[in-house]
């Protein structure tokens, strides 16, 4: 994988059914190399998705859910970002942008957008 500075820890948002948005994100997050890592407290309320060792992004029902976020995943490849989109249809996501070129972003930026089922703004994007 290639190296890149990461510039947010983590993040976690507030998710309405929490069951619905595991799988939703387990399946989703799937194609980038992202697993569920697990709870991080005894009661359970939360997830953690990352690397194996790094659980950068989580859903929560201890928060609110609130105004929409927007939240992108790091992609190694074009292939990476068109297999997250479809998994994340498949997941039961809304299209919000096929994967694609964004030159209006910067000069290599490929994403694909969806919304989760909480309408949060979630994409994957390569940088090439």
């Amino acid at each position: 994988m290639p190296t890149r500075r990461v510039i947010i820890d983590h993040l976690t948002i507030g998710v309405s059914n929490f069951e619905r948005s595991r799988r939703f994100y387990a399946q989703a997050l799937e194609p980038l190399g992202f697993e569920e890592i697990g709870p991080w407290s005894d009661q359970h309320r939360e997830i953690s998705f990352g690397t194996k060792a790094e659980g950068d992004f989580g859903i929560s029902e201890k928060y609110e859910v609130g105004g929409q976020v927007h939240i992108a995943f790091a992609a190694d490849s074009k292939e990476q970002v068109k297999a997250f989109h479809a998994a994340a249809l498949s997941a039961g996501g809304r299209d919000n942008g096929a994967p694609g070129p964004r030159p209006e972003y910067s000069e290599g930026y490929y994403g694909a957008f969806v919304l989760d089922p909480d309408g949060h703004n979630v994409e994957a994007v390569f940088h090439g």
